[in-house]
């Protein structure tokens, strides 16, 4: 890869499963890497293991992400950070819930988007932002009524934010992934009766590894994307193409 020597790249959600693959490749295509959680132990243990810096910062506060950024010096930006929220229907749905997942998964990315887009403009050298979004915004899944509203609603900033700070030479996209299927996520997913009946739409009939979300990540970060912007790419197994 090229194109990492440009400055800094931000990755929020850096203590979760993909976040941390992230950083891991960008790290290993020679990339300066800031990485952001919540979990402050596994950050310190992904920077002794990769030689990133670490930065923790409140996604839902405007005043931490504005202290966090404001003066930081940035050229990419991953919005990895998320919550998955609960298995429910609009009839049952917990709006306290949904008020925390549009909280980090929709706000607390638009506000890391404004505070490091700043920091490009001011830079004037480009920049690059990704935005980890889901299949869930683009297929309508059961259950998934806050999740997937919080992620169509960041598909949407991603496009706008592309048509606003193009004229910047700032690329804005957005990857769609399928389940990683992990101990948090095998609870629902894993169940015989979830499980068996998804994979058997998902043409590639498997589920997706961290480092197989990581990796068009990182492309889009990249030079290799420099005519890129304003896209949404599902990283789904080829679910979203039924």
């Amino acid at each position: 890869m090229i194109g990492f020597d440009k400055g800094p790249v931000l990755v929020t959600g850096a203590s979760g499963g993909i976040g941390r693959a992230t950083v891991r490749q960008l790290i290993e295509a020679g990339a300066e890497v800031i990485a952001s959680g919540q979990n402050t132990d596994k950050l310190e243990q992904l920077a002794k293991e990769t030689g990133c810096r670490v930065l923790p910062f409140d996604v839902t506060s405007e005043d931490s992400v504005k202290g966090a950024l404001e003066d930081l010096d940035l050229w990419g930006v991953v919005n990895c950070a998320g919550f998955g929220g609960e298995i429910a229907t609009p009839m049952d749905t917990d709006i306290a819930i949904f008020d925390k997942v549009i909280s980090i998964n929709t706000r607390g990315a638009l506000l890391v988007t404004k505070y490091a887009s700043q920091s490009m403009v001011r830079l004037g050298r480009g920049g690059a932002i990704v935005n980890v979004s889901s299949q869930a915004s683009l297929a309508a899944l059961k259950g998934h009524i806050s999740y997937g509203s919080s992620k169509a609603a960041l598909d949407n900033i991603t496009r706008v934010s592309a048509l606003e700070l193009g004229q910047y030479d700032i690329r804005v996209n957005g990857v769609h992934p399928t389940v990683v299927m992990t101990p948090m996520s095998a609870w629902y997913w894993g169940k015989p009766e979830i499980e068996g009946p998804f994979l058997s739409q998902m043409p590639l009939g498997r589920w997706a590894n961290e480092e197989e979300i990581a990796a068009p990540i990182v492309f889009l970060l990249s030079d290799g994307a420099s005519m890129i912007t304003g896209v949404s790419l599902p990283i789904d197994g080829g679910y979203t193409a039924r």
